[in-house]
């Protein structure tokens, strides 16, 4: 349902695909920015770098799905 709605829209599976590149650099930034923060706000930094890292499997599946509809 979600990837019919998007293909009618005029999104394409690629840029779902660069979406998901897009967050794994996201994540490695905020990771190793995380590393230069002070012990009391790493932790909640690298809880950011990990939810981002959650992201990558969800727009690459996605864009697959949306890519099989084109």
């Amino acid at each position: 349902m979600l990837s019919k709605m998007l293909a009618r829209a005029g999104v394409r599976g690629w840029y779902l695909h660069m979406a998901s590149l897009g967050s794994i650099g996201l994540c490695i930034g905020l990771w190793i920015r995380a590393k230069t923060v002070d012990q009391d706000e790493r932790g909640n930094a690298e809880r950011r770098a990990l939810f981002v890292g959650l992201w990558p499997p969800m727009f690459w599946l996605i864009g697959d799905s949306v890519q099989d509809r084109e």
